[in-house]
This record gives C-alpha cells, structure tokens and sequence, in this order.
C-alpha cells in the first residue's frame, strides 16, 4: 500500500482522531448489538495507539439518523462493549462537537479512549462541510483513518478532516487495501471471482473491470437469470433485468473474446412464489417452468463451481447464489462457503450477505480475509478510487 499508515506516525500524548467504523447491528426490541465484529475490527488500531501513549479520541457513525439526534442510535452500548474488550473505560460524549467535546478531550491522559457521539447526528457529516470537518479536526493533533466500510463515501470525517490533520491509514484499512490490492493487481493465478447478488446493473462495472484481470467468472444470485434469458432459456417468473440484456450478451461476448471461463448455472432451484415457506424443485437452468421462479442455484451448479475453483490460487466473491434470508435457498450459497474454506487459493469475501454467508456456515476462521465493507469493497473491484483513500498522505 503507498500510503501512511498509523506507524508512520509519532503519537505519544498527542490527541490521535480516530474514524473507525461502529456501525454494529442492534437488536430492534432491546437496542443490544448483536454482532461486534466491526468493534472487534478497530481493536488493534486502538490497542496500538493505547500502548504509543496517544490520546485516543474516536468517532463513528451508527445506522441513518439523517442529521437529527435519534437516541436509539446513541453509541453508548459501543462505548460500554469496546470498554470490555479493551478492558479498559471508555468515556462517551453527548455529541460529536462544541465545548463540553473539547473540555473532555482537554481533560484526556495518555491512553485515554474517548468515544464521540455518532457523527450522523449532524446534517454536516454526510454533506462533507468545510466547517464541521474544521471542528472534528481541532480536537487532535493527527487523524488516522481505520474505516474501510465507509471510505468509499465522501464525508466530513472520512474526507473533510484529512485537509486539516495529517492523515493516515490505521490497519484494518491497511489490510483492506493490501488483500484487494493485491487480488487485482497480482494475483497468484488462477485468479477467479464469483460474483452474485439480485441484479446484473449493480454490478456491471465490476464485471467490467474483473473480466481484465481474471482466469475464471462464476455468476449466481438473481443477475445470473438475466444472462441465462439473454442466452435465449424461459426463466419463468424470475427477476429479470430485461433493459440489461443486451449488457449480458456483451459481458458474454467480452468473456468469450478474452478466453475468460464464463460460468453459469446448469441447474436451478426454483419455487412457486417469493417466500420462506416456497413449494421447490430442482430443475435443469434452461427448464424453468412458467409459473416458478428462480431462487437458489442447484446441487450441479455447486459441483460444477467447486470444480472449477479447485485449481484457483485467488479467488474474490461477492454476493450470495440464492435469496440467502431463506434458509431453503441459502443452501448454495452455504455450500460454496464450505468450497472456498476448504480451498488453499487466497480467499477474499467482499462484506455484506457474502461474510454473512461464511459466519452463518461456520468457516469464516478459514477464509483469508472477510472485509468489513461491502459497498467499498464493491467500489474498489469496480477500480474506483475511493475518496476516505485518496485523502490518506502517500508514502
């Protein structure tokens, strides 16, 4: 990675802005987090500033309160759960500016952790002001970014504060950069992607930019029925991108021209309506009955991808092969999990349902590395430069 990183930087008793990523699941009943994994993430950032004798003063956002002041997206159930972790206090302010923030930055020892309140309380955050990232940036000397979930989004504490504070990469957001990376830059070969999720236009560039660097392109979820419809095969009642047709024909062609294994499904799981509870049957890809849907890809279809990756030295996925909240059409996506954690290529899930896959398969302890941000992620397969990187200072 060419750009500084937390090491790079002298910290001790200097106030050291944070900007981690706290956006935990909660509980809708009870307001509890049920998931800690993105606090768990941070914890090397923090435990090495800590141990530098920094001031560590963090900030996050937490769901979309769209600028107003929401109290059950209040981050004090993060403080208390990151002050266990780190076993250690974690004091928490009301809000994320103004004077009674800085009195209790004012107030901080060395390895003091201070959490700000979630930055998504002011309309100024996401609207990337010039003046709210002013404020942010007076309460610290330095600024380290350690948020890859949100880099690829141009706001007040991802962007804004890095024109006023030295800025650099903690090392979630180091390690980020370097798996993805390395997956598109140079990767051990053969590289494969699989990539998946319901509709073809979400993920055209990224199609786009992998059929240059890959080996192999393995397609499911919802968008592989609009390839198999512009191949010509009845999908019945399936979601289909019709306007995208022609975009599948060419990605195919483009596959074609470039001796890019292009993989489809050759058999489907299908059901009779949208829901948990779906009469299925399995079916071959191009015999989808009329009234029936696609929703999962069939046991073939699991050979024929665990067949193919076998020989991969690389291998990134993205987006589940079926609708993955229903437990009777997850069993693709389940099983390509199991696939890739038995694999001994350089296995790259890029966040969202993806890493929600390998936890729920009990084998994300087996992948290389699952990334904290499924929208970044998305963005960085797509070759776009994200702004919370770009703002970072180069090597």
């Amino acid at each position: 990675m060419n750009k500084k990183t937390v090491q790079d930087l002298a910290v001790q008793n200097k106030r050291v802005l944070v900007r981690v990523d706290f956006n935990v699941p909660l509980d809708k009943a009870t307001g509890a987090i049920t998931d800690d994994a993105r606090i768990r993430a941070a914890l090397p950032t923090i435990r090495y500033l800590i141990g530098q004798g920094a001031r560590v003063v963090l900030c996050s956002h937490l769901g979309r309160p769209d600028g107003k002041v929401v109290d059950k997206l209040r981050l004090g159930s993060v403080a208390q759960r990151l002050s266990d972790l780190l076993g250690q206090p974690v004091a928490k302010t009301d809000d994320c500016v103004g004077p009674a923030v800085q009195a209790a930055v004012a107030a901080m020892q060395s390895g003091d952790v201070l959490l700000l309140e979630n930055l998504r309380f002011q309309a100024e955050e996401e609207a990337n002001d010039p003046a709210f990232a002013r404020r942010l940036a007076a309460l610290a000397d330095v600024y380290v970014n350690d948020a890859f979930g949100t880099a690829h989004r141009a706001h007040a504490s991802t962007e804004g504060v890095a024109h006023y504070l030295p800025a650099v990469a903690g090392f979630l957001m180091e390690k980020e950069i370097d798996y993805l990376s390395r997956a598109l830059e140079n990767p051990a070969r053969p590289f494969d992607a699989i990539i998946g999720g319901a509709k073809v236009s979400d993920k055209i560039a990224v199609l786009q930019n992998l059929l240059d660097k890959v080996d192999a392109l393995l397609i499911g979820g919802g968008m592989a029925n609009t390839f198999l419809k512009a191949q010509g095969h009845e999908v019945g009642q399936s979601l289909v991108e019709d306007d995208k047709l022609d975009v599948a024909r060419s990605l195919l062609a483009q596959a074609q021209a470039r001796h890019v294994r292009l993989l489809l499904p050759v058999d489907v799981v299908v059901a009779d309506k949208f829901a948990a509870d779906a009469a299925w049957q399995v079916v071959a890809a191009k015999a989808v009955p009329a009234d029936w849907r696609i929703l999962d890809v069939g046991p073939q279809t699991v050979k024929l991808f665990a067949q193919e990756l076998k020989a991969a030295r690389t291998v990134v996925w993205n987006g589940p092969l079926g609708v993955f909240e229903f437990p009777a059409f997850a069993q693709g996506t389940i099983a390509l999990a199991k696939t890739l954690a038995a694999s001994r290529a350089t296995t790259i899930i890029g966040g969202g349902d993806s890493a929600a896959a390998v936890e729920r398969a009990g084998v994300a302890d087996k992948i290389t590395h699952i990334s904290t941000g499924g929208g970044a992620s998305l963005e960085f397969l797509e070759g776009k430069t994200l702004p919370g990187v770009a703002a970072l200072l180069d090597k």
